[in-house]
C-alpha cells in the first residue's frame, strides 16, 4: 500500500510540474490551438467549432496533456493526446486516458484507461459570404474503446476476468462558435448539442442509451502585456441521468449525475509559440444518491484540472 500511495503521489506531483510549466489558444480559427479535455479543438470539456488546422500548412500538429483530480472516490486521470488539422476544416486525434485508482471503498468501480479518437469538420466558416454575423459550425464524433469504469466494469468483470475488455461508447456533435468582437473585452460564445451513450465522457462508464445533451461555452479575452492573452471561460454540458447498469432498475443504486460545469482560466504567453496553459475547475458529482452517510457521495463536486497545449 505504501509503495502504491507513493507511485500515486510521484505521479500527481508530476503531473502538476508539467502542467505549471507547459492548453485554450487565441480563439480565432488562425490559432486555435488549444485542445480540450479529449483531443478535440475546445475549451476544458467542450468542443470548439474551430479546427487544429492553419492557415499555411497543409498538415498541423498539436499536442496536450491533460491532468483531472477527480478526488478520493473516482481517482486520477491524466491524458496524452495528438491532434493533426488537416487543410483548413479537417482535424483528427488521438487521446489515450490513464487513470489512477482512489482509495475509497467504491473507488474499485474505476479502472485503468482507454482510448480515444476524434474527428471533427468544419461545415461553415466563421464570418462566410462576407457576413460578420455568421458564427463557424462544425459537427465531429468522439468514439472511446475499452471503457472500464462503473457499470462497465460492474456489468463484465468476475472474479475470474478482473481486467474486462470494456465497453465502446462515442458522442456525434454540431457546435457553433462566434467570436463578438467590441472595444473592451471580446466574447466568444459556443453552443451545441451531441448525442451521447457516455456518461461523463466515459469517467462515468456508459450510459444506458443514447441521449441528446446540450452543451455551451462563455470566453471573455483579456489582452496582457508582453502580447500575451488571458481567456477566462466557464462552460456547461447536460449528462445522462444515470450509469449503465445504476438506473435505479432490479434494485440497482439509482445514481444521479448532474449537469456538469466548470470554470477555467487561459493563459496564451505568446501566439508566436502556440503555446497554452489551461487551470480549471469543474463540478462534476457529489451526493450521486441518498444522504449523509446512508447515501453515495463521489466526492468529485469542485476537482482541479491541467491541461497543456503546443501547436508546431
Amino acid at each position: 500500500m505504501r509503495k502504491y500511495e507513493s507511485e500515486r503521489n510521484w505521479i500527481h506531483s508530476i503531473a502538476v510540474i508539467v502542467g505549471l510549466v507547459l492548453t485554450l489558444g487565441t480563439v480565432s480559427q488562425s490559432h486555435a490551438q488549444g485542445l480540450g479535455w479529449e483531443g478535440e479543438t475546445g475549451v476544458f470539456v467542450t468542443p470548439l467549432a474551430y479546427t487544429a488546422s492553419s492557415e499555411t500548412e497543409k498538415y498541423h500538429p498539436v499536442v496536450a496533456y491533460h491532468y483531472l483530480n477527480a478526488g478520493s472516490v473516482i481517482g486520477d486521470f491524466h491524458e496524452a493526446s495528438i491532434e493533426i488539422g488537416i487543410g483548413k476544416r479537417f482535424e483528427v486525434g488521438y487521446t489515450h486516458e490513464f487513470h489512477a485508482q482512489g482509495n475509497e471503498p467504491l473507488s474499485y468501480l474505476w479502472q485503468n484507461g482507454f482510448e480515444i479518437f476524434n474527428g471533427k469538420f468544419n461545415v461553415l466558416a466563421e464570418n462566410s459570404f462576407k457576413k460578420n454575423w455568421i458564427p463557424a459550425i462544425s459537427i465531429g464524433f468522439i468514439a472511446r474503446n475499452g471503457v472500464r469504469n462503473v457499470g462497465d466494469y460492474e456489468g463484465t468483470a468476475s472474479a475470474m476476468a478482473p481486467n474486462t475488455s470494456g465497453h465502446t461508447n462515442g458522442d456525434i456533435y454540431g457546435v457553433a462558435s462566434k467570436l463578438v468582437k467590441n472595444k473592451f473585452v471580446p466574447v466568444l460564445v459556443t453552443g451545441g448539442v451531441r448525442g451521447t451513450d457516455a456518461e461523463l465522457w466515459g469517467m462515468g462508464g456508459s450510459a444506458p442509451s443514447w441521449k441528446a445533451c446540450a452543451f455551451g461555452s462563455v470566453a471573455f479575452i483579456l489582452k496582457m502585456p508582453y502580447k500575451s492573452t488571458l481567456i477566462l471561460a466557464s462552460e456547461a454540458a447536460q449528462q445522462p441521468h444515470h450509469p449503465y447498469g445504476f438506473n435505479g432498475a432490479n434494485d440497482t443504486i439509482p445514481l444521479n449525475i448532474p449537469t456538469t460545469l466548470t470554470y477555467a482560466a487561459r493563459f496564451i504567453p505568446s501566439a508566436k509559440y502556440k503555446l497554452n496553459v489551461d487551470l480549471g475547475i469543474a463540478q462534476i458529482a457529489g451526493q450521486a444518491w441518498g444522504s449523509g452517510s446512508s447515501g453515495v457521495n463521489l466526492k468529485a463536486r469542485h476537482q482541479v484540472g491541467v491541461q497543456v497545449s503546443y501547436g508546431f
